[in-house]
């Protein structure tokens, strides 16, 4: 019964990269097309630890990690984010998170960072678990070349 309510939901992982940037203007680009609301995903956790003991100044990574979205947003969209636009901040492994995500999108749409001996062949980590265990199906976008 839910889905009757709204056209439908693009999931874009979001974590400040040009590529990612990329991503958000291509999940845009399809979601304006299909009426969809885009979803702005940026992740953020806590770093291992030694022994189970919280280093001092974690409570940083979570401003951070906003303010890589609200910059991703701003270098995506301009001074005006389009209404259909909606930013989630959540704690926890990218992967898991996005590919979770998934579960009730439409599509998910993630930057491509991946580095290696054959530049532009390889998916980074995230992507390519992305690819192969979201729940539905996945762009992964490049930079641009003017980024």
């Amino acid at each position: 019964m839910g889905r009757e309510s709204f056209a439908g939901k693009i999931v874009v992982g979001v974590d400040g990269s040009p590529a990612s940037i990329e991503a958000l203007k291509q999940g845009w680009s399809i979601a304006g097309a299909m009426g969809s609301e885009l979803v702005a995903v940026a992740c953020w956790a806590f770093p291992q630890v030694y022994g189970g003991y919280v280093a001092m100044g974690v409570e940083d990574y979570e401003e951070e990690a906003r303010g890589i979205l609200e910059e991703s947003l701003s270098q995506a969209f301009g001074p005006s984010v389009p209404e259909k636009v909606s930013p989630r901040l959540l704690c926890g492994p990218v992967r898991d998170l996005l590919i979770d995500a998934s579960r009730d999108a439409d599509m998910l749409v993630v930057g491509r960072r991946g580095h290696g001996g054959f530049a532009g062949l390889l998916l980074g980590s995230v992507s390519s678990a992305c690819v192969a265990h979201a729940l539905c199906p996945v762009l992964v976008v490049h930079a641009s070349e003017s980024s």
